[in-house]
């Protein structure tokens, strides 16, 4: 991932949301599920193709308290993850 890159949900995945901010996100051609904690929500909401990793955590510190120092890699390592599994992309 480069760092203008703008990561993109897969449109086909349902995201359910639960209780206390948890979500599951469902994949109907597979029957997968993949839990979301809700910094993981917050950060799928914004894979939207307009929002760069940078963008996402500048955004997670402005609306979250005591945002760890290592977060903006676990945003990185997050959303690669996601490409990975066919869950998110980038604009070709």
């Amino acid at each position: 991932m480069k760092k203008k890159d703008k990561p993109i949900a897969n449109p086909l995945l349902v995201l359910r949301e639960e209780f206390d901010d948890w979500a599951i996100l469902f994949d109907p051609d597979t029957g997968d599920g993949f839990g979301l904690n809700p910094v993981s929500v917050f950060i799928w909401k914004r894979l939207d193709g307009k929002h760069t990793a940078d963008d996402i955590f500048s955004e997670l510190l402005d609306e979250c308290e005591d945002v760890p120092e290592n977060a903006e890699q676990h945003i990185n390592d997050f959303i690669e993850e996601l490409v990975e599994k066919g869950y998110a992309g980038y604009e070709v």
